[in-house]
């Protein structure tokens, strides 16, 4: 009951607090400071960075970031497949890989970018990205072995999904958006 109470005056006395002395908590983020946190990447590309990254660079930092949960050729680790499964989403058993599902290759830049490897998320260095989405894109068939993605060529990969979803108009990017 105490700390009932307790924690009852602690709430409205943080009600009492003037918005005056609210202000000076905080400042609007300055432009750099955003810059910073701007990394998203649309469907048609904009927001993809410079850099470049190579399937064979994107093989060794695979191995040494990815492999531990998604296996070693993408598929039969410990959390999601990322390899195979085209054909079976019509089927009783559907099988959701980046080769199989996804509909644009610039998200898996963006994904991987911002939220891999799982024990360090945001990590992997821009050539990195593009070396590891180059990579696995390479083991779902969709780019030769000595393919190459950069900010120009990653738009322009035609993924086996992509007129599997149903465009909602304020997302469908016309192409004359592209960078």
């Amino acid at each position: 009951m105490f700390l009932h109470k307790l924690f009852l005056q602690i709430a409205l006395a943080s009600c009492l607090v003037t918005p005056v002395l609210a202000e000076e908590f905080g400042r609007p983020a300055r432009p750099d400071e955003i810059e910073l946190w701007d990394i998203d990447v649309r469907p048609d590309g904009k927001g993809l960075p410079e850099g470049s990254g190579t399937v064979a660079q994107g093989k060794a930092i695979f191995e040494d970031n990815c492999s531990g949960c998604h296996g070693t050729r993408g598929q039969d680790g410990i959390k999601d497949r990322l390899v195979g499964g085209q054909g079976t989403l019509a089927s009783e058993n559907p099988i959701k890989t980046v080769g199989s599902f996804w509909p644009y290759a610039t998200t898996l830049f963006d994904y991987i970018h911002r939220a891999m490897p799982y024990q360090a998320p945001g990590s992997l260095g821009v050539d990195d990205t593009y070396a590891v989405a180059a990579y696995l894109l390479s083991l779902n068939g969709i780019l030769p072995m000595d393919g190459k993605l950069d900010k120009q060529s990653l738009p322009k990969v035609q993924m086996p999904n992509r007129n599997g979803f149903v465009p909602v108009p304020e997302f469908d990017y016309p192409q004359s958006h592209h960078n």
